[in-house]
């Protein structure tokens, strides 16, 4: 099949498709309440703003520089710094990250792979962190998954 010159120029300057990850990223929050559960906490496990967009700064940061692969952003930030720049402000914070070689990935195969690291399996069994953050994004052989944990600030009496 054929197609005419202005058939193909549509096609390359067509914007390219921006994935909406917001399913993906509220399982991962319903998950992790799940594994929470079945460790003994009773507390819920809400979404917080804050929370959210120190997630999105570092999966942005993962997905465009491939020297990342864990907590330590390209500007030398940790989870604890995002968090507190994002106004998150609480002390405790915590995060988990998932770097997959492709244009997707699945809520279970994300909940596999931080289970199969035990470091990330206790930061999801904590009770404490009754508040999170999640964010992903994909290029086409990349798709990154950032979970940022926090503990609410304690009031001050």
């Amino acid at each position: 099949m054929w197609l005419g010159a202005s058939a193909v120029i549509a096609m390359i300057t067509a914007p390219t498709a921006h994935a909406d990850n917001s399913r993906l990223n509220r399982s991962v929050i319903a998950d992790v309440y799940t594994v929470q559960h079945h460790a003994g906490c009773t507390n819920d496990v809400v979404a917080n703003g804050p929370l959210q967009l120190a997630a999105q700064w570092h999966a942005l940061d993962v997905l465009n520089d491939r020297s990342l692969d864990g907590d330590l952003g390209s500007d030398g930030s940790t989870p604890q710094s995002r968090a507190a720049a994002a106004g998150f402000p609480g002390t405790n914070v915590a995060e988990t990250v998932a770097i997959n070689p492709a244009l997707a990935i699945s809520g279970i195969e994300l909940i596999n792979q931080w289970f199969d690291r035990p470091d990330y399996l206790a930061i999801m069994r904590d009770c404490r962190y009754s508040l999170m953050g999640v964010w992903s994004e994909n290029s086409l052989d990349r798709t990154v998954v950032v979970a940022m944990y926090g503990q609410p600030a304690t009031p001050q009496r």
